[in-house]
């Protein structure tokens, strides 16, 4: 078994949601955008190609799955989809659903306003949505 750690910057800025068969998907604390990361559960990943090629295909069947559970639950406008890795290394992917009305449309979403939190009851019904629409 390899060893997995999560990096303690993601973790502290998202709660988790599924663990698919490569990936821990984790949701942003951030309702200005419904927002997942998928981090690879491997050791010392940093790039795309450090994913051994059977699983960089994994990896985009959880992101197609990711992006389709969020469109579906939130009805958003366009997904995002990234992953730079310039402040924390550890790879991980970024699903983002975006809104045109939405504070950084159309632009990136870093930085554009200050992280707005989650009511309790709506953090548990869009996480339970998402739950219900991800692959088994």
């Amino acid at each position: 078994m390899i060893r997995f750690d999560l990096n303690p910057r993601l973790e502290g800025d998202s709660l988790p949601v599924a663990d698919l068969p490569l990936c821990a998907v984790r949701l942003m604390k951030d309702a200005n955008y419904p927002w997942l990361l998928l981090i690879p559960r491997q050791a010392d990943l940093v790039e795309l190609t450090d994913l051994a090629q059977p699983d960089r295909l994994q990896l985009i069947d959880e992101v197609a799955a990711c992006a389709d559970a969020l469109k579906t639950a939130t009805a958003c406008d366009k997904i995002n989809i990234g992953a730079l890795g310039n402040v924390v290394s550890q790879l991980h992917v970024h699903v983002i659903a975006r809104f045109r009305s939405d504070a950084a449309w159309p632009n990136p979403v870093w930085g554009a306003a200050p992280a707005r939190s989650y009511e309790p009851a709506e953090l548990e019904a869009l996480t339970e949505r998402l739950r219900s629409l991800l692959p088994a």
